[in-house]
């Protein structure tokens, strides 16, 4: 199964902490593309990584996480 990309999924950073994904950008003078992403503890920092290694496998001993971001299944508790 191929790890995709979900603009507004939360994701799991194989270190434990949270982030919803904002969007996709360009970088100005390659191309590339960079996921752009809000961390959802402290400060609420904005980052920006390639696409490539957001979505890439990682292969860390005592690490079970097989991608650096996984994206998460929040299920509204809401009723409608």
């Amino acid at each position: 199964m191929k790890n995709e990309l979900k603009i507004h999924g939360v994701y799991r950073h194989y270190k434990g902490d949270l982030y919803i994904v904002e969007g996709v950008a360009r970088h100005s003078e390659t191309g590339e593309e960079l996921v752009i992403y809000r961390g959802l503890y402290g400060d609420n920092s904005v980052w920006a990584r390639p696409l490539d290694m957001f979505l890439g496998e990682i292969n860390r001993p005592g690490i079970k996480q097989k991608y650096r971001f996984e994206l998460q299944k929040i299920k509204s508790k809401r009723k409608l």
